[in-house]
């Protein structure tokens, strides 16, 4: 009874709702195979990975009184589910949900990224410039104009913004408009937000390019403070995604798992405005 309970305090409906079809089924055992343990339910398991992403704790520190298995089998099922794009379709197919519900503003995005320290190295880690040399993840992040996150890469802390850039909106998911709209999903803002990081030229050529409008501040040339009455939102954006504390501090070594947990928390962050009447 206690992990029906926090499963259904940690995974609410409308969460389970959007992620149990998109959960790979198990292969079933051989006839005559010897059975072991019983399968711990998937979202039991949802509950413990969304407990371990929102308190930072270890994953070999998950309490057992939970009842959502062990840290092991969470992040295992978190693996395997990343492995099987479970987590990036997660978060597309809220943004789907958004978009349909017109809550997704595509009139100005912006640009930013954070810094976190990766306290054991691992796989996409590099030295921090603001943090005298030590190993460091760098979360990329595209949002809208409300601060909803649209895409998010991850890079070594030494990976320069600029450079991140056009990936960002070349992987960034396509989102379905209202619904009764045709056309294709979108993947482009009118205009988008940056900071110095990105004053260079072939940025500025690249959103030419791609029909985006240019707002970024120049460097030597204008203040980046008069950008802040749009770029607040992105700013306000990692913080929330800061504030799940297993992206704070990078504990995992793995590339697959870092990148599962920022989509589950992209996700998580998306889902608080998806309307109730929303399909």
């Amino acid at each position: 009874m206690v992990g029906g309970s926090t499963a259904q305090r940690l995974v609410t409906d409308e969460l389970w709702e959007v992620v149990e079809p998109l959960i790979p089924q198990p292969r079933r055992p051989l006839r005559g195979a010897r059975l072991g343990r019983p399968r711990v339910p998937d979202r039991v398991v949802l509950a413990g990975i969304v407990f371990v992403l929102s308190t930072g704790i270890r994953w070999n520190e998950l309490p057992v009184e939970l009842g959502c298995g062990s840290g092991t089998t969470c992040w295992r099922r978190l693996r395997d589910w990343q492995r099987a794009g479970v987590w990036h379709e997660v978060h597309r197919v809220v943004l789907d949900r958004l978009g349909q519900a017109g809550v997704l503003d595509w009139s100005r995005a912006a640009v930013d990224s954070v810094s976190v320290r990766a306290k054991r190295g691992g796989e996409v880690t590099g030295p921090s410039p603001t943090d005298r040399g030590k190993a460091g993840t760098k979360y990329h992040v595209l949002c809208d104009r409300n601060g909803l996150p649209l895409n998010v890469l991850i890079t070594g802390a030494n990976t320069h913004d600029s450079r991140m850039l056009a990936p960002l909106l070349d992987t960034n998911p396509g989102v379905r408009e209202q619904v009764g709209r045709p056309g294709r999903p979108r993947r482009r803002p009118q205009k988008l937000h940056a900071d110095k990081g990105d004053d260079f030229p072939r940025c500025r050529r690249y959103l030419s390019r791609r029909g985006i409008g240019v707002r970024i501040a120049r460097r030597g040339i204008e203040d980046s403070s008069r950008l802040g009455r749009v770029r607040w939102v992105v700013e306000r954006t990692m913080a929330w995604l800061l504030s799940f504390r297993r992206l704070a501090l990078r504990h995992d070594r793995s590339r697959d798992t870092v990148e599962a947990l920022l989509s589950l928390a992209c996700a998580l962050i998306c889902l608080r405005r998806l309307p109730p009447s929303a399909p």
